[in-house]
């Protein structure tokens, strides 16, 4: 099977996204040199396994460093969706080099993520800096999956590696990959390996069978993510170990134990010694990945040039495409894509040694949402950020006709009545918008208006009165819940949402906790039903300026389906379970049970269009 052929065949499912990354990217303009490319490269690893490469590289004569990217998505294509095309980057005087990584494409061996990527990650790096007209300076750069090549190559500390880029990715592959709040992170989970890695894996199997199979999934994709129990989603032949073996390992390792922490980047700061220019998106499903290498990094990273150098930047754009218009909101022209040029200047300065000033720049660099501006800061949270309470409560009703009360920052003075609503997993609350992976054609992203969502009676609604000045939310955002329920396990979600003047009501950030994984993820511990407890969700971080007019509102509810997998209240396996329960969930809003939002604010928010 060619790769072209492949190619075809995957490009038939993002193919959208792609013509609108490209089309609404800012161009890198060709630099100086021109540029003579050969294709399939081979690359021993330590195994003898053989990698293929394409290498573009100047043709005026000299040295130059080298820029690598290692992908399970076609070294041909290049990530092109929403960087340059690699023989752009070569122009700029570097040798560019795309690598299939093992098991995909034309490259040898067997894929399984994140398995060979640290130990190939290094055998490439070195096997790159001796390229002919190499200077021995490499640098890695991607997004998504590629953004996990990188950081795992640096941990093993290749030493011809001098800086990294990674984009969209994660700092742990169960907590913020696979799992967030010990929940499954189900339309990302099942539609990754249909879309790309078990598709374009399996053909070398020659099995038109498995093949077709694995199409019609990918094409029923949303209707199908009802399947239980879930180790039986038929798409990816479970039975057949050859397929997508690393999906049933995926869900059998529903705690964050050994499977998982051999991989973990969080664990390992203290073993990578590059400078690293983390990109992220405010609804991207990695988001919360790319801000804690940031800040692990800066305060664990293994060396003074790793700690002292790291950048975060934060655009408000889902997983892919990368462009202004996001959801059912236009970002403006602040929002177009701009980070071939500023990843250019990365590498000339890391790479080249060009003093081009991107080393004393501010760290940090977020674009606000709602002001549609750049904000700069010395580190993340922004210095000076004002954590404070909004609490849920009954009184004062920010409006009487709607919703279940209010968000007030005075705490409530007097006994309350808890609110209730009954979660029933056969029938979950439907996800509208919100941080997922990868394509919208598989999973809701971005920000929507989530008023037919709030009509829906499992969904608690608290909401301020409207704002008589602009409030901008800037950082990490968490709910402290007090809830109960009647089942031994079950979920509590969280959704903070701006509410404009007529009516509209868009999604800012979203999180879950799952209650069994309330106080540890490795551990779990049953509920006991009807007893009170103490929930903490960590919703996504974000940037938002409310407007004067506006309205803050809190979302609570038990599904968001399906971003996360339905919790089927009974607290038996997931891979294996099917029969459901109803749970009654009750909210608790008292002095003794302080239900809360805490909202990061800024003393000085962006100045709004």
């Amino acid at each position: 099977m060619t790769s072209k052929t492949t190619h075809i065949v995957v490009a038939g499912v993002i193919a959208a996204s792609v013509i609108a990354a490209s089309s609404a990217s800012a161009q890198l303009a060709p630099g100086p040199c021109t540029v003579a490319q050969e294709n399939d490269v081979p690359a021993r690893m330590r195994d003898g396994t053989i990698l293929m490469a394409n290498v573009l590289r100047p043709k005026e004569p000299g040295s130059y460093p080298v820029i690598l990217m290692r992908l399970p998505y076609n070294k041909d294509l290049g990530q092109a969706n929403v960087y340059a095309k690699p023989e752009t980057y070569a122009s700029h005087c570097y040798i560019v080099v795309i690598q299939d990584v093992r098991g995909q494409y034309k490259s040898q061996g067997e894929f399984y993520p994140f398995r060979n990527e640290a130990q190939d990650g290094y055998d490439s790096v070195e096997w790159a800096a001796k390229l002919p007209g190499s200077t021995g300076k490499v640098g890695m750069y991607g997004f998504s999956y590629v953004g996990a090549t990188q950081w795992l190559a640096a941990t093993k500390k290749p030493p011809s590696l001098a800086a990294i880029a990674p984009a969209h990715t994660a700092s742990d592959y169960y907590d913020g990959w696979t799992y967030s709040g010990g929940a499954l992170s189900l339309a990302f989970i099942q539609s990754w390996p249909l879309t790309t890695i078990a598709l374009t894996g399996t053909r070398r199997l020659g099995d038109q069978e498995i093949t077709d199979r694995i199409v019609k999934g990918r094409d029923t994709a949303q209707a199908t993510y009802t399947t239980l129990p879930l180790a039986k989603y038929s798409w990816l032949s479970p039975d057949d170990k050859r397929v997508a073996p690393y999906y049933l390992d995926w869900i059998r390792n529903e705690t964050r134990n050994d499977y998982w922490k051999r991989w973990s980047i969080r664990d390992r700061y203290q073993d990578i010694g590059v400078p690293a220019l983390s990109i992220a998106g405010w609804y991207d499903v990695f988001l919360k990945g790319g801000i804690e290498n940031f800040t692990g990094m800066r305060a664990r990273g293994g060396s003074e040039v790793a700690r002292k150098n790291q950048k975060l930047m934060i655009a408000p754009y889902i997983h892919i495409p990368w462009t202004r218009k996001v959801g059912e909101i236009d970002f403006g022209p602040e929002a177009d894509n701009q980070f071939d040029g500023i990843q250019l200047r990365w590498f000339d300065h890391w790479l080249k040694g060009v003093d081009n000033g991107i080393d004393r720049e501010p760290p940090v660099k977020l674009f606000v949402m709602g002001a549609n501006a750049w904000r700069e800061a010395a580190d993340w949270p922004v210095p000076g950020t004002e954590f404070t309470s909004f609490y849920l409560t009954s009184e004062g009703a920010a409006n009487s006709s709607f919703g279940n009360g209010s968000l007030s920052r005075a705490a409530p003075a007097r006994p309350q009545p808890a609110d209730h609503f009954v979660y029933d997993p056969a029938n979950p609350v439907p996800s509208r918008g919100g941080n997922s992976c990868c394509s919208i054609a598989f999973a809701p992203v971005g920000p929507y208006d989530q008023a037919a969502i709030e009509q829906r009676s499992d969904v608690l609604v608290y909401t301020t009165p409207p704002l008589s000045e602009a409030m901008e939310v800037t950082g990490p955002v968490t709910v402290d819940l007090y809830a109960a329920s009647s089942a031994v396990d079950t979920d509590f979600t969280a959704k903070l949402v701006d509410v404009y003047p007529d009516g509209k009501a868009f999604n800012v950030s979203q999180g879950i906790v799952r209650a069994r994984y309330r106080d540890s993820l490795e551990k779990p511990t049953p509920l006991t039903p009807g007893d009170v407890t103490a929930f903490k969700i960590a919703l996504m971080p974000t940037s938002n300026v409310f407007k004067s007019g506006h309205r803050i509102r809190l979302e609570i509810s038990s599904s968001n389906f399906p971003h996360y997998d339905r919790n089927l209240n009974t607290g038996a396996p997931i891979s294996s379970s099917e029969k459901m329960k109803r749970a009654k969930q009750s909210v608790y809003h008292d002095p003794q049970r302080l239900s809360r939002i805490v909202l990061p604010i800024m003393p000085q928010p962006l100045k709004t269009e």
